[in-house]
């Protein structure tokens, strides 16, 4: 459990992938950490999946090996400059080369009584040293066949699980402050947690993803192995909302070649970017910084109107705006006539009408309506 951010080179990335219950009890603050960290452990509600090793396999295993050789050398030099306490049984003198063997030996408790400790220090040396040597060096082996071995197997299996499982879900790349608050308001509006996949390279918002019920794909948003896994060719829609620009363009490329037909909606942070990534493939974007001008401007000489926009949007509010193709008995009426709601604008063939619009405003077929409706206790 080493790494905390994710290689450039594919075969030497590792994405943790975690999956909580539908309770959270707490709010983590936004994690603002991209680097690696020290190991962390996942609360009982989240399940950490281990889908690549940190590292490529050569570059773990030449690390063991060369830290095995060295406690291996260790031992030998002190069983060297200890070798008076020694005893050979075969012919009483002891080299160099049979310090070497009696420590391979000792070390792989093979032991077979040909050299032995006969001084009180030599024996609490292998008492001291070499028993906590051996033991090490015996918990690198064993660690190193369950990581490459066993973890490997239930790894894929349970990851092939969580892809077949995955299927009209919502991905969110970047669970930062504005990913967090449209996962849980997609939630408030009906969709279950388990069904919102989160991809974030922060280990700290995956933990807080995990306690929220969400799965969560520890990694780089925008590598093309991590968005198969958190399978976006088979979401019904994409939310990236990463920090920068230039990561969002990427993103939004690679998922659009993943998944041609599916629905992306962007955070933009620069209104010259906007143009950027809806040709890039964004079907929608979201600049945070702008809406929230616009809010803080009209409560400037406005009361109830942020108040109200807010009770629009969120799932809380006694009103909701509403998107949806309209009912057969409302078909022919003006936008005024409705029995519940009140239509503020429709879409016809691309095109927005306005409810004033009396020689146009009356509702046909395939029509697109965005009507203000009370929400049903």
């Amino acid at each position: 459990m080493r790494r905390t951010t994710v290689d450039d080179r594919p075969d030497e990335r590792r994405e943790r992938v975690i999956e909580g219950d539908s309770r959270a009890k707490r709010q983590a603050p936004e994690s603002a950490a991209r680097s690696r960290s020290r190991p962390w452990f996942p609360s009982r509600r989240g399940k950490v999946l281990y889908v690549k090793t940190p590292v490529s396999a050569e570059r773990t295993l030449l690390s063991r090996l060369l830290l095995v050789l060295s406690l291996f050398g260790a031992v030998i030099a002190v069983l060297w400059v200890d070798r008076a306490g020694l005893q050979d049984n075969l012919d009483g003198h002891l080299t160099f080369a049979d310090v070497v063997y009696f420590a391979m030996i000792t070390v792989t408790t093979v032991g077979y009584g040909d050299i032995v400790p006969v001084a009180t220090h030599s024996r609490v040396i292998d008492a001291l040293f070499i028993t906590p040597v051996r033991i090490f060096i015996w918990l690198i082996f064993l660690g190193t066949a369950y990581q490459f071995v066993i973890q490997k197997v239930v790894e894929d299996f349970r990851m092939a699980r969580l892809r077949d499982r995955l299927s009209g879900h919502i991905v969110i790349c970047g669970f930062g402050e504005t990913g967090r608050v449209a996962a849980k308001e997609i939630v408030a509006k009906g969709t279950p947690p388990d069904q919102i996949v989160v991809i974030d390279i922060s280990e700290q918002c995956m933990r807080d993803a995990a306690e929220r019920g969400y799965i969560g794909l520890h990694g780089e948003p925008t590598h093309e192995r991590i968005l198969l896994d958190a399978g976006v060719e088979r979401a019904n829609a994409i939310i990236v909302s990463l920090g920068r620009d230039d990561a969002s363009v990427l993103a939004v490329l690679t998922i659009r070649n993943l998944a041609p037909s599916a629905r992306i909606v962007s955070v933009v942070w620069e209104d010259e970017n906007v143009k950027l990534i809806r040709q890039a493939g964004a079907n929608a974007t979201v600049m945070p910084s702008q809406a929230g001008g616009y809010l803080l401007a009209d409560a400037v000489s406005h009361s109830f109107v942020t108040e109200y926009v807010f009770d629009l949007l969120t799932s809380d509010g006694r009103v909701a705006l509403v998107e949806r193709r309209p009912h057969p008995e409302e078909v022919g009426r003006s936008m005024r006539e409705l029995e519940r709601g009140f239509v503020v604008r429709l879409y016809r063939d691309g095109q927005p009408v306005g409810f004033w619009e009396t020689e146009r405003n009356r509702i046909q077929h395939g029509d697109l309506l965005l009507v203000i409706e009370p929400v049903t206790e």
